[in-house]
């Protein structure tokens, strides 16, 4: 009997061994993903974080090296970047695997132990880490003042302690060099919201004697904290890269291609120039009041905009949003069609709201929200009040009358005139289009629909934007068009 049932479990044994390649075959296919399934869904959703080099806003408008490839990545994928963005370096990786996000981006080091979780595209560039320690001022006889870096070598740094977040690789990286050097670092954990310039940063002032960077991060902050000194290495050169989600191989093999490509044809060279080798960009962007990296403010308008943007019961940064896809905060911007100032009013509707100088910013920031007041009650009956704000924006830009000839076609097709996405907004786009704009129920003929579609699109995924790093809530997503 107990022969039989021995025999009875090698052969269960065996048919598990024999069905396991096809259950993993099973198991990626869901944990995966490939690029049907994002172009499908229409969306490349991208883990990121926010630093001075990587992912920022400045002025309004969204920069860094890492956005700046992902817009070109998801342009050649013919879809739209969708960013979430963290301040939770240390579980970046665990966010990727128990997500429905398809890659990370995030200035993250090659390692062998990170390779057994995820896998690493090609590399973007490579670098070595680097100590980061303040410089000692020194007297001279003479009356001149000498800075001395303190630690000269690797070997010095025992005894030292050193501030870095546990999951980086820059822990990894003391770790070892312990053994290396023959004796302990007190390595001091700092919580996984503390990105590297922040670290720099603390050196500069005092607060801590010394952090690990990338070197050429290191170098673009030297460039503003000149009391720095990150000229001592402390690892052999690195591969950064971004990372894939398990199982996507054809993902991988994509995104590879495509970073060859733009090796070739010098794109890469040219981001890269951009944030990382100009240090006057990088020292004017962290001086500025509108780096978001530093404060709270957009623009230089922005207490105008609060001020005006409580009387109407709007959210500043939604107001701020408008007014950058207007002018981009250029007080003396004239479009093509006559529109004047911050907010772009047309000649006929600064006559009917009084106003005599679009060009003064307060004033035409004042007729503008005056124009968008108006609007609002113009669709009151519009009671959901995501909705209503959708038909306010897109009445802004195209005129109230296009946006009801689009409302009466939806009815005419069985659509709902009172939402915007999936009714009315098709509609709007088909004001291009000779069949529709010639129906009865037109009354102000063709429009070129694509531009209040797309504004309102814009605004609103801008406006997402602006309360994410001045609210500094690292939370939710970011759709980028």
């Amino acid at each position: 009997m107990k022969k039989i049932t021995k025999f009875i479990l090698f052969i269960f044994l065996l048919l598990i061994l024999s069905l396991l390649p096809f259950c993993i075959q099973i198991w990626e296919r869901f944990n995966g993903v490939t690029i049907e399934d994002i172009k499908k869904e229409g969306k490349l959703k991208v883990i990121t974080a926010y630093n001075a080099n990587s992912y920022f806003i400045l002025k309004g408008t969204t920069m860094g090296y890492e956005y700046e490839l992902l817009k070109l990545l998801a342009d050649k994928l013919g879809v739209k970047l969708e960013l979430q963005v963290t301040s939770d370096m240390d579980n970046i990786l665990y966010m990727l695997n128990s997500s429905n996000s398809h890659l990370v981006a995030a200035n993250l080091a090659v390692s062998r132990r990170r390779a057994t979780e995820v896998d690493f595209t090609d590399s973007l560039l490579e670098t070595r880490q680097v100590l980061v320690q303040r410089q000692k001022k020194i007297k001279l006889k003479n009356g001149d003042v000498k800075y001395v870096k303190t630690i000269e070598s690797p070997v010095d740094l025992i005894g030292k302690t050193i501030h870095v977040r546990k999951n980086s690789r820059f822990y990894t990286r003391l770790k070892s060099l312990q053994d290396e050097i023959g004796g302990d670092i007190n390595i001091q954990i700092v919580p996984g919201n503390n990105i590297t310039e922040s670290l720099i940063q603390k050196v500069h002032k005092g607060e801590i004697d010394y952090t690990v960077a990338d070197e050429p991060t290191a170098l673009i902050n030297k460039a503003y904290y000149s009391n720095i000194d990150v000229s001592v290495g402390i690892s052999l050169p690195q591969k950064i890269a971004w990372v894939v989600k398990s199982k996507s191989p054809e993902l991988s093999k994509f995104i590879n291609k495509w970073i060859e490509e733009i090796q070739k044809d010098g794109t890469l060279a040219r981001i890269y120039k951009k944030y990382y080798q100009d240090p006057r960009s990088y020292k004017d962007r962290i001086a500025s009041d509108f780096f978001s990296g530093k404060g709270s403010k957009i623009s230089e308008y922005d207490e105008m905009i609060k001020k005006y943007s409580a009387q109407i019961g709007w959210d500043w940064m939604l107001l701020a949003s408008l007014i950058y896809q207007e002018s981009r905060f250029n007080p003396g911007a004239r479009s093509w069609a006559g529109a004047e100032g911050l907010m772009q009013i047309m000649p006929d509707t600064a006559r009917k709201l009084g106003l005599k100088n679009s060009y003064h910013p307060e004033n035409n920031i004042q007729a503008g929200t005056r124009h968008l007041g108006w609007l609002t009650g113009y669709w009151k009956k519009i009671t959901n009040t995501k909705e209503k704000l959708k038909f306010v924006l897109a009445s802004y830009n195209a005129g109230h009358g296009h946006i009801q000839d689009a409302r009466r076609l939806a009815r005419k097709f069985g659509k709902n005139p009172n939402i915007w996405d999936g009714n009315v907004a098709p509609y709007v786009l088909n004001l291009s289009d000779p069949e529709y704009y010639n129906m009865k129920e037109v009354k102000f003929g063709y429009l070129r629909g694509s531009e209040p579609f797309e504004y309102v699109k814009v605004i609103l995924d801008n406006y997402e934007k602006y309360k994410e790093f001045y609210q500094k809530e690292k939370k939710g997503k970011i759709t980028v068009r």
